[in-house]
């Protein structure tokens, strides 16, 4: 069994247990239910194009940083130019958090990615819940018809769709729900980076389609080779995490890539 297997196979046990501990009307209920979200889609075109991320740890790197405050980093990200703020929300692998998107959604007006691994209708409703915009769909833990299924529940929730593939047969799973493809640099499956893999698949893409590139950005020559072969956005959140001070270290690396 690989590590997506085994973080599916929490996945699981953790969801049943949520919903017998709360119910989809009590997540109604929510504060964050019914506010209006902020577009992903609209940020990348005004912003930085950065999808700047507030992770803790990771299956393959272990800690990365759990000293800083999530709302801080946020809040630096986001004055620094930062087109969304990807928050994970998986708590064994990744150390996350729900009250972490709830505490940065209190003051942070761009749009939040819910990261996790969605693999269930009521974890769409805890994204409406605790303020986020924008939902992951992970192709590599989904069946095409569950993508469908999850994209238009969604958007019937006011939520944004990034998709997220590695291979071309996942491509198979992009839908007229779909606002935008993530292709991951990394295989989730042996975590080996391939960037030239990402820009051929970003070819195979649908006309229009706004893409990202996801995880495995180490450099300012990563991402402006990756923005020169036409990447919309940029998911990065390592590269920033690993520093003692996440938020300036994302403000200089927006100086370096504009300069």
């Amino acid at each position: 069994m690989n590590i997506l297997d085994q973080i599916i196979e929490r996945k699981k046990e953790e969801i049943k247990l949520s919903k017998e501990t709360v119910s989809v009307q009590q997540l109604k209920d929510s504060a964050f239910f019914e506010r209006n979200t902020y577009s992903l889609k609209e940020t990348l075109k005004t912003k930085s194009g950065i999808i700047a991320e507030f992770k803790r740890k990771s299956p393959s790197k272990g800690i990365i940083n759990d000293n800083v405050s999530p709302l801080d980093v946020a809040s630096a990200y986001e004055k620094s130019g930062a087109s969304a703020i990807s928050v994970l929300t998986d708590l064994d692998f990744f150390g996350g958090s729900f009250d972490d998107i709830i505490q940065i959604r209190q003051q942070i007006n761009i749009p939040i990615l819910r990261k996790d691994f969605m693999i269930d209708e009521y974890q769409f409703y805890e994204a409406k819940n605790m303020g986020a915009d924008v939902v992951l769909l992970i192709a590599a833990c989904l069946s095409v018809s569950q993508t469908e299924e999850f994209a238009d529940l969604a958007h019937r929730l006011g939520l944004e769709v990034l998709l997220e593939i590695h291979t071309e047969e996942e491509l198979q799973h992009y839908n007229k729900n779909i606002d935008l493809v993530g292709i991951n640099n990394r295989n989730l499956k042996d975590f080996r980076v391939n960037l030239d893999h990402s820009v051929q698949l970003k070819n195979l893409l649908p006309e229009k389609v706004l893409s990202v590139a996801e995880s495995g950005i180490y450099s300012v020559e990563d991402f402006k080779y990756l923005k020169e072969k036409g990447f919309d956005g940029f998911l990065m959140g390592e590269y920033f995490m690993k520093n003692e001070n996440p938020g300036k270290k994302f403000r200089e690396f927006v100086l370096d890539v504009t300069m």
